[in-house]
């Protein structure tokens, strides 16, 4: 299973296992459903990084490509 860890709980467990909260990630890297998960430490794989998301989506922050449309406000008759 790919999962994309978002949080590693600090509870008390077995000697070698731990609580991971993420996302089940399809073939494509998409998050199918949030899970949490009690897996054993040993048995984990790093297969990389998420990437950035500003990058994904192909935008940056405080820029903006167009004009934009001011809406005209109608004085009450």
């Amino acid at each position: 299973m790919l999962f994309r860890v978002i949080r590693v709980h600090d509870w008390p467990t077995y000697e070698g296992w731990i609580w991971l909260d993420g996302y089940e990630l399809n073939a494509s890297g998409d998050a199918v459903e949030r899970r949490s998960i009690f897996v054993q430490v040993n048995g984990l794989r790093q297969i990389g990084k998420a990437p950035d998301p500003r990058t994904r989506n192909g935008r940056q922050p405080g820029l903006t490509t167009g004009a934009v449309q001011a809406r005209s406000l109608r004085a009450n008759r």
